[in-house]
């Protein structure tokens, strides 16, 4: 086992179980006398050479999605609540209010016909709570009563929609400060159906700072995209899909505090401790 002789070095036994570590040391500082798992115990998180976090495959990534909905009894909304909260203070952190070059600190999110635009619909109405000013790009909306409650929810926040969006690059780079890209998500496939086609074309000409909600959107899933957009911030939701080792942006954050340990240990993920009562974790 990776770390053993390592770990008995400095007078604790691991071994592993259900994809954790555990220590025997009775002096451990949770559980005395008892076997906790070793991602818990702080006294030897730094003792122990941390595994690389897993890249998620597409298929892989909807079998957890549905186990967090069946299984662990999440909605869907509940979720998209955390994941836009998520996204919004990775935007925050990376582009912070007093770190913008223009006067306003005006913040375009578009908005695709699934749950990646329902997480750009909860993003903006936090941004609007952090003392930004969103404006939202929404062509294609859902009939559905989760999505109509919360366009209502940022309409209410005093929100602004554009009935379309702007056709030319330069009108982007001259109005906002950022763009946030919550168009399509991991179950993305196929080609890309207009009025989105056109839309990827503008902002892979626009030189504001993008910031993608989990996947670049265009990107395969797993193998990204050399010749779409190209996103300066990345917030990838429960764990990093595959694409994101394409990804050469300056921020990389991991967003939704929610998975369960036992989910977590069953896929293996590996996801680093989140700092405090951070929401977000930025990756190297």
């Amino acid at each position: 086992m990776l770390g053993l002789r390592a770990l008995l070095g400095i007078g604790f036994l691991v071994t592993s179980r259900g994809g954790g570590v555990v220590c025997h040391r009775g002096a451990c500082p949770l559980v005395s006398g008892s076997n906790v798992l070793v991602k818990d115990c702080k006294r030897h998180q730094s003792s122990i050479m941390a595994q690389p976090i897993k890249y998620l495959g597409q298929e892989e990534a909807q079998r957890i999605d549905e186990e967090l909905f069946s299984e662990y009894c999440f909605s869907v909304d509940q979720l998209m609540e955390l994941a836009g909260l998520s996204c919004a203070t990775a935007v925050a952190k990376a582009y912070p209010l007093d770190s913008l070059v223009k006067a306003t600190p005006s913040v375009l999110v578009v908005c695709g016909p699934g749950n990646n635009g329902g997480d750009g619909l909860v993003c903006a109405r936090h941004l609007k709570l952090f003392g930004y000013e969103p404006t939202i790009v929404y062509p294609k909306r859902p009939n559905k009563p989760l999505f109509q409650n919360l366009t209502a929810q940022c309409e209410k926040m005093e929100i602004p929609f554009l009935a379309e969006m702007p056709t030319e690059a330069a009108v982007i780079d001259e109005a906002y400060n950022l763009v946030v890209d919550a168009i399509f998500g991991f179950s993305f496939q196929g080609a890309v159906r207009e009025p989105f086609g056109t839309i990827l074309a503008t902002l892979k000409k626009a030189t504001v700072p993008i910031a993608s909600v989990d996947i670049p959107s265009g990107w395969d899933v797993e193998k990204g995209s050399s010749d779409g957009i190209q996103p300066d911030l990345l917030i990838s939701l429960t764990a990093p899909k595959k694409s994101a080792v394409h990804f050469r942006g300056r921020y990389h954050f991991l967003g939704g505090r929610f998975v369960p340990p036992a989910l977590e240990r069953k896929y293996q993920l590996n996801l680093p401790p989140y700092p405090g009562t951070e929401c977000v974790y930025q990756l190297p």
